[in-house]
């Protein structure tokens, strides 16, 4: 594609059309002249008035070489802003003008753009709930309510092999999903599904029909194979013939009989085998190719890709380097396409710690993409629901990198430490969630304010990969210093008061800074009621030292009723032979017709009445006491 470019570049230039103006032609020609002598910043100037007049005319091809040539120079410069500005216009005409070629210029733009986003943990589960469901609020088979199922393709792994019960042992943690591949003409995979149930897992069956679509009927090998899949006993994700828009497989060309067959699987093991869901699962390149194919939402369960990273290209040293790309961009545009109504799933996916055709080591590289892999991208994408590893060492064959996990000891450890995370699920359930009930959520202006602790993970990418140091500082104060992976900071609600700032700051190896970024993050009162976490609409806040509560809330949590006149402003509360009257922004409250003075009065806040929470703890009997460094109250009623 690089190479019909440049054809095309040299085609256009050297035969500009008669009917141009002369001042069009006269740019032209001296910032080829320019070019030709190797004094490309004095031709800057002519790219930009010849990019900007044929954009302006509708001459999209010539209107993207010239942000091209614009877009290589300042990318030469090391000037990445200005670079990936000038990649993606680029692309764009080349979109207008029919063309894909821009894909790799975005490829490029991705890798050289600096990257810098915070995730915290998240406690409540109505808001991670609202970011992990599909438009419509319907889970689809299999799918769980929030949290992303571990899946393993361990077969080739010389620890493990296809006795998957060996999970938990090498790696720490059962897997929920265990991937086989299966082939159109051979019998169900029951070994498989036998070995996966013994494990407590799931199967994902990757089933390619080898010799193209043609075969692929409706008929007695089909009804059979489905019948031993219901016989199984155990969920299953059927990936037909994958990676569908790529040209190295047979049952590529004829989308619209892919879309029959597929159509017809569908109806057959909603049929015969209930126990199976759909997953349509193309690759993540060439990525034009890859709607046409699509079946459509009625016979479609999941959403899957093909998705993988590598040093170089294709396993080929003397291609240019690939290590400044990551998955997490890679995933963009089938998520935003996709996640609004399927669940999404990394169907094979990997990182390689070691090049073969190079005999390099990149076990750096690997651990600061594993993190990306199994922290950033469910954070990031909260539809992202599995995430299946391809833990093939490959050797010198296909693309001759070493993903497996076991053959070093270090890529091993790390791993496991990552997937501890109960987020990261280890049995397929309809409306599964971690045994933690945690969540996480991105830091911006929605998602500022956390109850007692959190974890922040900071996803950091920068043109020059490697990182050297990530320092988090709070409110002007350096707190933490971090130069080994994974990244990632644990907070006290007690060390973040509300309208904190908080600002990652990122080095190179050569200790230079490359990227800052500044985050609002604030901590909120809790309150907890004979052990209980309340959770309440409007949050506890903080006036002049004396932390303020829902009263309703808590009253009717302790077996209070509460009245509430508009028209005097009046808190009429009883529980047994104890009664409060309050009045809203009076200090003055009485209890069984005895005054009482408040530090601070109730008040309406957004609509809801909250008093100091000593008060509103004691008033029926309960024990309160603070505990700041989660900055929690706790009434004891029993």
């Amino acid at each position: 594609m690089t190479l019909a470019v440049g054809i095309i570049a040299a085609s256009l230039a050297s035969a500009p059309a008669p009917a141009r103006a002369d001042i069009v032609w006269d740019h032209w020609q001296q910032a080829e002249s320019l070019r030709a002598s190797g004094n490309k910043d004095e031709a800057v100037p002519h790219w930009k008035f010849l990019a900007n007049h044929y954009a302006s005319a509708g001459e999209w091809e010539n209107a993207a070489l010239f942000n091209g040539n614009l877009a290589a120079y300042y990318d030469t410069l090391g000037d990445y802003d200005q670079a990936i500005s000038y990649y993606e216009s680029e692309n764009e005409y080349w979109v207008k003008a029919g063309k894909d070629w821009g894909a790799v210029k975005l490829q490029r733009a991705d890798q050289i753009r600096t990257t810098v986003e915070l995730y915290r943990q998240d406690r409540n589960e109505t808001t991670v709930q609202q970011l992990a469901l599909p438009k419509n609020s319907q889970l689809a088979k299999f799918e769980p309510t929030y949290g992303t199922y571990l899946g393993i393709y361990s077969e080739q792994d010389p620890k493990v092999g296809n006795i998957f019960t060996k999970m938990e042992t090498v790696y720490g943690k059962k897997h929920a999903i265990y991937l086989a591949y299966a082939h159109w003409g051979q019998g169900f995979p029951a070994t498989y599904a036998k070995r996966a149930k013994d494990a407590g897992g799931a199967l994902q069956i990757a089933w390619e029909p080898d010799d193209g679509l043609d075969p692929v009927t409706d008929g007695t090998y089909l009804r059979k194979w489905a019948q031993d899949a219901k016989a199984a006993g155990i969920p299953i994700f059927l990936r037909f013939a994958g990676e569908m828009n790529g040209a190295w497989v047979k049952w590529h060309g004829n989308p619209a009989q892919y879309i029959a067959k597929f159509r017809m699987l569908h109806d057959v093991f909603a049929a015969e085998a209930p126990n199976v869901a759909m997953v349509w699962s193309p690759g993540d390149v060439p990525a034009n190719d890859i709607d046409p194919y699509y079946p459509g939402d009625a016979y479609v369960d999941w959403v899957g890709v093909s998705l993988y990273i590598e040093p170089y290209e294709n396993g080929d040293p003397s291609l240019p380097s690939m290590i400044s790309t990551s998955s997490v961009e890679r995933l963009t545009r089938l998520y935003n396409t996709y996640s609004d109504r399927k669940p999404l799933m990394l169907s094979e996916t990997g990182v390689p710690h070691y090049a073969h055709s190079a005999g390099e080591d990149f076990t750096e590289w690997a651990k600061l993409n594993l993190q990306r892999l199994y922290e950033i991208m469910p954070y990031k994408y909260p539809r992202l629901k599995a995430i299946t590893y391809f833990n093939v060492d490959q050797k010198m064959e296909n693309a001759k990198n070493d993903y497996s996990l076991s053959t070093s000891s270090e890529i091993q450890n790390y791993y496991s430490k990552l997937i501890a995370n109960p987020y990261l699920l280890s049995k397929v359930t309809d409306a599964a969630k971690p045994t933690d009930r945690i969540g996480y959520v991105p830091v911006d202006a929605n998602h500022q304010a956390f109850t007692k602790k959190t974890k922040l993970i900071p996803f950091v990418k920068i043109p020059d990969v490697y990182i050297g140091k990530v320092e988090y500082i709070l409110n002007g104060q350096v707190i933490a210093s971090q130069t080994d992976l994974p990244y990632g900071l644990e907070l006290r609600a007690g060390d973040v008061p509300e309208g904190s700032v908080i600002q990652i700051r990122v080095y190179n190896k050569a200790g230079k800074q490359t990227a800052l970024r500044t985050f609002g993050l604030s901590s909120q009162v809790s309150v907890e009621i004979d052990g209980n976490e309340q959770k309440f609409e409007q949050a506890p806040v903080i006036v002049k030292g004396s932390t303020l509560t829902p009263l309703r809330a808590i009253f009717e949590a302790m077996g209070a009723t509460v009245d509430y006149e508009a028209a005097t402003r009046t808190v009429t509360a009883k529980k047994g032979s104890t009664t409060l009257r309050l009045t809203l922004d009076q200090k003055t409250v009485y209890v069984n017709g005895k005054a009482v003075q408040l530090d601070e009065p109730a008040q309406l806040v957004n609509g809801y009445t909250l008093a100091p929470a000593r008060f509103v703890g004691e008033t029926f009997g309960g024990k309160v006491a603070w505990d700041g460094t989660s900055r929690t109250v706790t009434i004891t009623t029993k």
